[in-house]
């Protein structure tokens, strides 16, 4: 059967890899900036009215970018299940922490404007406003600890992975650094929509945060690199690899050294247009909230955001789970991936499906273009 299958099975690894790297840029750049504006909400918004404009700006998408999230961690699970399982036993705390962020932010959304009593909407708020920091926190926390490796191996015989971490081990200076580029890029992200969405104070407001977030992530983004590339071990293997074998994490060599996350740079120099764009977006999106160039400044934070997940696949690649236990059991594109026959058929069902949601995602927010005001909230009777 699997003779009728066009592609090999290291060219369908590859393309998942791609496929995954292209989730999560969706993910981040689609619901970051919702996240962003969760954040930003007690900076730009003061009154009653003004925190209900912000609100009504990502409340009717919302939970349409939350699709990016969702399909990302459907794919992680059938095309990578020993990355999904290993990711889920080690993090598992961190994975609550965050599951608890994303499942207010919907209550909040919806009970927020059920009562007008000022400390009942300012409560949700602050829910709101929580919810979104934690989830960006966690989220680049958890990137962070994938970059210095994660304390877990396996079972030789049963393959059952094996976590020797703890929750608060997580939370070391290198990932502390990843957690606030992650806040800081979706906050830059958040204010560029809500100058481009919003009028009046509210994105006078916005515009003077997001500068500051946006030269904080170009600060930090820098820094990241330079730590990353003078001194902060990264891991490369050394034994030959069958990018065609059966999936088997223990059948190769992995040594850890400083500087390795560079390695690829060398090998592929077009991958420096990643965290070229990291840089020069966060930049030319600050440039352009000083100029009040709204649609600009929000494309070019999506660049940088889109730039700096990238920059993160194409250090770590082939690497997907390095193990900072157990150096050889880390995990590659050549060895945690399902069988080939899974990703073909799971290839063509995203082949399906993916242009469609897309397509309709596009129509969604032709529909709700233009700017929400005050004025407008005020004759919509279903508006947050």
């Amino acid at each position: 059967m699997e003779q009728l299958i066009p592609l090999d099975y290291s060219t369908l690894r590859v393309v998942w890899w791609a496929l995954l790297g292209a989730l999560l840029v969706g993910f981040a750049v689609m619901d970051g900036f919702d996240l962003g504006v969760a954040t930003v909400l007690p900076l730009v918004a003061r009154s009653d009215m003004e925190r209900r404009v912000v609100i009504n700006v990502v409340g009717p998408v919302w939970e349409g970018n939350q699709v990016w999230l969702i399909t990302g961690g459907g794919a992680a699970f059938a095309a990578w299940p020993l990355v999904y399982a290993s990711a889920f036993s080690g993090f598992y705390l961190a994975m609550m922490l965050l599951l608890i962020a994303l499942i207010l932010r919907p209550v909040g959304f919806k009970y927020r404007s059920k009562l007008e009593a000022p400390r009942w909407r300012s409560a949700w708020d602050a829910v709101l406003c929580g919810s979104g920091l934690v989830a960006a926190l966690v989220f680049g926390v958890a990137v962070g600890n994938l970059i210095v490796g994660v304390p877990f191996g396996f079972d030789a015989q049963t393959m059952r992975p094996l976590y020797e971490g703890n929750f608060f081990g997580l939370f070391t200076p290198f990932p502390l650094l990843c957690g606030l580029l992650s806040v800081c890029m979706l906050a830059m992200h958040g204010s560029a929509l809500l100058l481009w969405k919003t009028d009046a104070a509210v994105a006078a407001r916005a515009r003077s945060v997001g500068i500051c977030f946006a030269l904080a992530s170009l600060v930090l983004f820098a820094l990241g690199g330079w730590w990353v590339a003078h001194g902060l071990p990264g891991y490369t293997v050394t034994s030959a690899i069958d990018p065609d074998q059966l999936s088997n994490p223990l059948s190769k060599t992995v040594a850890v050294v400083a500087g390795a996350w560079m390695h690829n740079y060398a090998r592929w120099p077009a991958m420096w247009i990643a965290p070229a764009l990291g840089l020069g977006g966060a930049l030319l999106a600050a440039l352009l909230l000083a100029a009040r160039s709204a649609a600009l400044a929000f494309i070019s934070s999506a660049l940088s955001v889109a730039g700096i997940v990238l920059t993160v696949g194409f250090s770590m690649f082939p690497f997907l789970m390095p193990s900072l236990l157990t150096p050889n059991a880390s995990l590659t594109v050549w060895d945690a991936s399902s069988s080939r026959m899974t990703l073909w058929i799971m290839l063509l069902v995203t082949g399906v499906l993916l242009p469609i949601v897309s397509l309709y995602t596009a129509w969604v927010y032709r529909v709700m273009r233009g700017k929400v005001t005050q004025a407008a909230l005020g004759d919509a009777p279903h508006a947050y």
